[in-house]
């Protein structure tokens, strides 16, 4: 595999849980309701990792935390006869369950100030085929990890009307392995069992911001629109070619490449029925076509090997959701959304082959008392129908090795959280009343 090829599936890696590689799953909360009104506070406090505006929505010190264990399952099944390496076998099952921690915190300074810090995993990718199956050259086992730090400041500017923002660092790594032909030994077109894998891995710290608001404009109405910038990574790692391709010993070459995360939109309404029940609705936008150009560049050189033509489509994300609470300690919670991944056929790859999705969700909370709260929820994800084409024309391709197949995948995602309140909220700082605008 050439060097071009193996950075260009570094860029193309693909998530399981989100369209692209993008991880949703921030909120046992918001879950509960497959993420609608997210950015109007659905999900309490972490609903700050979509509108950080919502930190004003939480009078005193509170402190939030939560664990998603994803469970999925993809297996991709070549096409024997438009498939040449199908005799290696189908992938087996690639999906690795991943469990994602994040947490949350707010203090209130006084009537109209808030500050907050968030910890989250925006970005996430785990996957691992059979060592030997029919398509080791384009993918074996994938791994991308994130991590992002958000202090925000938030501001109740009038009695209907609130901001928030503040800066982002975020952590990104990856790690991708591909089977490498060895021209040393066979010819360079050969595709055996046992060949060795070529790997590249890098990471970078990157900085960027976010930003939201919300609008009360009658009681029981909430609107909120949040904003999360897109983040420039500068990737520094190294490509390693195992011996027999270029070299009798392994080559191990320094390397950049450049990586930018999508900005994204979260809007949310939140409309309160009756005083058990309220109506949350959601829609968010990714900017994945941000990702149609990455560069690759020599670490030693600065020179531009390579342009990549990715082609992302942007993502689109709507959802329902309702919940009814029972009594003053148990509320329920249910939800539905649909899906538009970036990725379609034309582009899709074997790292992990998104598609259009429908979410299905159900949660439950229980305050325990004045300070101690649960929450957990469940989600089914279930995929449309999927192929794989990499075939002539395709920017994956790679001449004589035509790779056809179907793909079997859904999701299972289970969440927890804790939400604690610190101070007495007897005594704590009164948050402005809700008012209309007019």
């Amino acid at each position: 595999m050439s060097f071009a090829a193996l950075i260009a599936a570094l860029i193309a890696a693909q998530g399981a849980q989100a369209g692209g590689f993008a991880v949703r799953e921030q909120s046992a909360t918001a879950q509960g309701y497959s993420f609608a009104g997210a950015a109007s506070g659905s999900g309490y406090l972490s609903s700050m990792f979509w509108n950080p505006a919502v930190i004003t929505m939480a009078p005193g010190w509170h402190s939030e935390w939560h664990l998603s264990l994803i469970v999925p399952r993809i297996d991709i099944n070549p096409d024997p006869l438009r498939t040449p390496t199908a005799v290696f076998g189908a992938s087996g099952d690639i999906g690795q369950d991943a469990i994602v921690p994040t947490g949350f915190a707010s203090y209130q300074i006084n009537d109209r100030f808030w500050v907050g810090l968030s910890s989250t995993a925006p970005y996430g990718l785990v996957t691992d085929p059979r060592e030997n199956w029919a398509g080791q050259v384009y993918s074996r086992s994938s791994r991308i990890f994130s991590a992002n730090i958000n202090p925000v400041i938030g501001v109740k500017v009038t009695d209907w009307l609130s901001v928030a923002a503040g800066p982002t660092l975020q952590y990104f790594d990856i790690r991708l392995k591909s089977a490498v032909p060895t021209p040393i030994t066979v010819p360079a077109t050969a595709v055996l069992p046992g060949q060795p894998s070529g790997i590249l891995e890098g990471d970078d710290i990157g900085f960027g911001f976010t930003a939201g608001l919300t609008i009360t404009p009658f009681a029981g109405t909430t609107i909120g629109v949040g904003y999360r910038s897109a983040i420039e990574h500068n990737l520094e790692g190294s490509f390693t070619l195992p011996a027999g391709v270029v070299a009798p010993v392994a080559v191990r070459t320094p390397i950049d490449a450049t990586l930018k995360t999508p900005d994204q939109v979260t809007v949310g309404l939140s409309q309160v029925i009756t005083p058990a029940m309220t109506v949350h609705l959601g829609f968010e936008w990714t900017n994945w076509s941000v990702l149609r150009t990455p560069l690759v560049t020599s670490a030693s050189t600065g020179a531009v090997v390579q342009e990549l033509p990715l082609n992302y489509d942007d993502g689109f994300f709507y959802s329902l959701g309702i919940d009814y609470r029972l009594n003053n300690q148990w509320i329920v919670r249910a939800g539905v959304a649909y899906e538009e991944s970036p990725i379609d056929t034309e582009i899709r790859s074997t790292r992990l082959p998104d598609n259009d999705r429908v979410w299905a969700s159900l949660g439950l909370g229980y305050q325990w008392n004045d300070k101690l709260s649960f929450d957990v929820a469940y989600t089914h994800i279930f995929a449309k129908e999927t192929d794989i084409r990499i075939v002539e024309g395709h920017q994956d391709f790679r001449p004589g090795l035509p790779f056809v197949a179907d793909v079997e995948s859904d999701v299972d995602i289970i969440s927890v959280g804790l939400r604690y309140r610190w101070d007495d909220a007897k005594v704590a700082i009164p948050a402005a009343p809700i008012v209309r605008k007019y």
